[in-house]
């Protein structure tokens, strides 16, 4: 099977080479695009002065895929450099969101970061020769079979934590079962975020003692409070009054902010002084989010506008990444994005931190625990449709006490849900001092 995913994958590079030159022009003659593609091609060696010639294995590889997982990945690099003092912590990611948030975020935890390579043979031997390592952690689910196959060549032990299995991915990694299942039988240990995911993981493969619920490490995800006067400053620099109520719909995607934009109007009716914050997941939407907004008559401007020229408005559409978080300490209610549409949703623990009430649609199957949780709580209401939408909207802002109240049931399921880092960290060491 590895010949022919190795035949398949070769091919694959070959006809987009050939058949797609205008992809390849812009891969060329873009200097960013052209760097990352040449790296992850291992045609572009990493720098010598870090990743010095060894005569053993040393150091440790982490790597996150992308702007979520890296984020997750923040307490457990924390925990991992605690506990290995001695070793040097190597980060790779796969996507440029992925790398500028690592670079913002773990440059003064990490020895260096860099772009995981594309899954072929000669590109994957080649960076694990540079690097190295002595061990390699994988955040979630980003599984690559030459990889694994090169990592167990070397007798590197890799371990996938924090992993979970959407029921579409279990359906798609169970379809092709034979060739999956050996390659999830390479990892040293599989650590899940609930007991769901280690019942998808036991249909797989054959090594079942291999997989241990761990908890999910998002609930260790440090907490950077707000203050008050902070807060404060933030609503005068976005114009907002001291009396308007603040909905923040974080990480939207297309087709979602059509249904804001219905129900912000029917809220508007009744409850005049009110704004809300929109974040497209991409805020290279910004703009045509901002005309979804202005097409139902509603006043939107982007986030850089207001900031600018301090404009009076109805909507704000956030044209940045990196604020969310601080936007969510901000909310009187959140509205947790990719829910309403079939994207699987966004983390909504993230204004649980903030003891905020938490709203979101039926496509929650990425965060099905945590989601659970929230809601069997009474920190979070899940709604079908716009309509729903409406009405959590108006019993929160009708109620500040229930607000209140459900805000406190979400941060209490974020507090007392910790532990999946440590949990993690203590089954690597014991599985390395074996």
């Amino acid at each position: 099977m590895m010949i022919l995913y190795n035949i398949l994958t070769l091919t694959a590079l070959f006809l987009i080479i050939l058949g797609f030159p205008v992809i390849l022009s812009l891969i060329l003659f873009s200097e960013k695009r052209k760097k990352t593609f040449l790296q992850r091609m291992a045609f572009i060696p990493l720098p010598e002065k870090v990743y010095k010639k060894k005569k053993k294995k040393t150091g440790i590889w982490i790597h996150a895929l992308s702007l979520g997982e890296v984020v997750s990945a923040i307490p457990l690099v924390k925990a991992v450099k605690h506990r290995f003092a001695q070793k040097e912590i190597f980060f790779s990611v796969s996507t440029k969101t992925g790398f500028e948030t690592a670079q913002r975020q773990l440059k003064n935890h990490v020895k260096d970061i860099f772009f995981f390579p594309y899954d072929l043979l000669f590109s994957v031997k080649k960076i694990i020769d540079q690097v190295s390592p002595e061990f390699v952690i994988i955040i979630e689910t980003d599984i690559w079979p030459n990889f694994m196959a090169e990592t167990e060549k070397q007798n590197i032990p890799v371990f996938l934590v924090n992993t979970r299995l959407s029921p579409r991915s279990f359906s798609g990694y169970k379809r092709f079962s034979f060739f999956i299942g050996p390659v999830l039988n390479k990892f040293s240990k599989i650590c899940t975020q609930s007991e769901a995911d280690a019942k998808s993981f036991e249909k797989l493969i054959q090594k079942s003692d291999n997989i241990i619920i761990t908890g999910n490490i998002k609930f260790d995800q440090p907490v950077e409070p707000v203050p008050d006067e902070d807060i404060k400053k933030m609503r005068f620099f976005m114009n907002i009054d001291k009396d308007c109520k603040v909905i923040v719909a974080g990480s939207t995607h297309e087709g979602e902010e059509s249904v804001l934009a219905e129900v912000f109007l029917k809220l508007k009716i009744c409850f005049n002084n009110l704004c809300l914050i929109a974040v497209p997941r991409n805020p290279d939407r910004a703009g045509s989010v901002c005309g979804i907004f202005q097409s139902k008559g509603i006043k939107a401007l982007k986030m850089a506008d207001i900031e600018l020229k301090h404009e009076p408005f109805d909507v704000m559409v956030v044209d940045r990444i990196h604020v969310l978080k601080k936007l969510y300490a901000v909310a009187d209610i959140s509205f947790t994005g990719g829910s309403l549409a079939p994207f699987g949703g966004h983390n909504p623990l993230e204004p649980a931190v903030f003891a905020k009430p938490v709203i979101f649609g039926p496509y929650m199957s990425d965060f099905n625990e945590i989601s659970k949780l929230l809601l069997d709580s009474g920190g979070a209401v899940q709604v079908k449709d716009g309509d729903g939408l409406y009405t959590a909207f108006s019993e929160f802002l009708s109620s500040p006490e229930k607000a209140a109240k459900a805000g406190q049931q979400s941060f209490k399921v974020f507090n007392e849900n910790k532990g999946a880092v440590k949990r993690t960290v203590d089954i690597i060491e014991r599985y390395l001092s074996r």
